[in-house]
């Protein structure tokens, strides 16, 4: 991960990749991709299919997450229940949890 800390408004924030917003008319934006089958995450259901097939169990505690673990380690993935706040710290953090599984790609969108 890389970026620029930004401090605006009394809040502190990272801004990845500043100037490469816009590339041709087009902006980029960070996708969560499947690795073995190079699929796209494009909502909640399809990642939980993709992390039990791993091995992950679904946490129902908290209301306001959505929260998997995996028995075998001491590893905790919570996401906001809402999919269009699924943000890039939350696709690196389970990269690192799920090492040759997922990556985050770079995706234009014109």
């Amino acid at each position: 991960m890389s970026g620029v800390w930004v401090f605006k408004n009394g809040v502190v924030r990272l801004v990845e990749n500043p100037g490469t917003d816009s590339v041709q008319g087009s902006s980029r934006r960070k996708v969560l991709v499947h690795t073995p089958s190079n699929e796209v995450i494009t909502s909640y259901s399809v990642l939980e299919r993709k992390l039990a097939s791993l091995g992950w169990e679904r946490y129902y505690d908290d209301p306001d997450l959505l929260q998997f673990h995996k028995r075998s380690t001491v590893h905790l993935i919570s996401l906001p229940r809402d999919f269009s706040k699924f943000k890039s710290m939350h696709m690196y953090d389970i990269v690192v949890k799920n090492k040759n599984s997922f990556e985050v790609r770079d995706m234009n969108v014109t």
